[in-house]
């Protein structure tokens, strides 16, 4: 009986490295071939195998298959446009080993217009019924501000064609630029039209030209810590609790803000019933050694730009800005792991050039 259990009764192993599980992969990896290639049973033998053995990873894997040429399946993993998780995908997939009839890609690939088309329900997605314009502001010189108009929006199936067409900008740009390179994004209908309509199969040439002018803007800038001043900020909510913060007003005044456009924040939750919203001693010693070893990891020599912090209703905020997110993605997953067991903790990440999150403080 022993020996049955042996063969038919293992216990599944955990998978807790990149490199473990390549090697889970490679010892499927002609099964999966044949299950991609014939497209038989691919959501049951491939889908439901590959998930779990992801999640024990990380949570915020995604991936698409599909045969790359005739003898060549391709597996694309994606964080599906989730800032946090773009790092760890890109590690993934960079670990990735040389197997036999498998090619291993980071992110969803553009796709050439001429052969995007998607069709979802009722309607329809490409280059023949879809349009943009962009919008200037002022204030925001910097900003990518892009109104896409469907031909058959309206008010009933708003929901639907905006959904849809999102799905086409993501296979039009790709994964990443779809998320790097534009600021606000409105889909509209032909009646809410302000301005003159362009091909939308001229948004990609359109992008690349702000974004060069962008980069030339504001490459190797670097903000300057020797005079920074923080200020103590205090404030009354509406449950009688106390708000604190503790802000580096000297960087929130600073002009150069869009050359560190991400707002990278971790959030702390801890029991403040007893305390009125604010950390007890040991909570409040602990949260400030934390934040001490987050600053020797985020450091601002780097592109990572400490706002400071906000404590209230039993939450503790660390605020950043970040020339890019990845140092900080990984920064804050480790932190979310190493104290789990001490504080429940969230993680945001997204654009911001202006800071206009941070608005509040000044």
């Amino acid at each position: 009986m022993s020996f049955l259990k042996n063969i038919f009764g293992n216990k599944k192993e955990q998978i807790n490295s990149y490199e473990e599980f390549w090697d889970w992969f490679k010892q499927n990896q002609k099964s999966f071939y044949e299950i991609v290639k014939s497209r038989k049973n691919i959501e049951r033998d491939f889908f439901d195998k590959l998930s779990p053995k992801l999640a024990e990873l990380k949570e915020g894997y995604f991936f698409l298959t599909g045969m790359f040429d005739d003898n060549t399946a391709e597996l694309i993993l994606t964080a599906d446009g989730n800032a946090k998780n773009v790092v760890f995908v890109e590690e993934l997939v960079n670990d990735a080993p040389q197997i036999e009839g498998w090619k291993i890609t980071a992110h969803k690939r553009p796709v050439d217009i001429d052969n995007l088309a998607i069709n979802m329900g009722d309607y329809s997605f490409s280059a023949d019924n879809l349009y943009f314009y962009a919008n200037d502001n002022a204030a925001y010189p910097d900003e990518i501000d892009i109104k896409v108009v469907h031909d058959d929006l309206n008010e009933e199936n708003r929901n639907e064609v905006a959904n849809g067409t999102y799905i086409f900008l993501d296979n039009y740009l790709g994964e990443i630029d779809f998320l790097t390179t534009i600021d606000n994004l409105k889909i509209i209908g032909k009646k809410e039209v302000e301005k003159e309509l362009v091909p939308i199969s001229k948004l990609k040439d359109f992008l690349n030209w702000r974004q060069k002018e962008f980069i030339e803007k504001y490459e190797g800038i670097r903000y300057d810590t020797e005079h920074d001043s923080f200020s103590l900020l205090e404030a009354e909510l509406k449950s009688g609790n106390k708000l604190l913060a503790v802000v580096n007003t000297e960087l929130l005044n600073w002009d150069s803000k869009a050359s560190h456009p991400w707002v990278c924040i971790i959030i702390f939750k801890f029991d403040g019933k007893e305390t009125n919203g604010m950390p007890n001693d040991h909570d409040y010693k602990l949260l400030n050694e934390i934040e001490d070893e987050m600053l020797e990891q985020l450091k601002d020599k780097e592109g990572n730009l400490n706002i400071g912090r906000q404590t209230a209703e039993s939450e503790r905020e660390l605020y950043f800005a970040c020339n890019d997110f990845r140092k900080a993605s990984k920064v804050f997953y480790e932190f979310q792991l190493k104290y789990k067991d001490k504080f429940e903790i969230e993680i945001d990440i997204f654009k911001d050039k202006y800071w206009q999150s941070y608005e509040k403080f000044t």
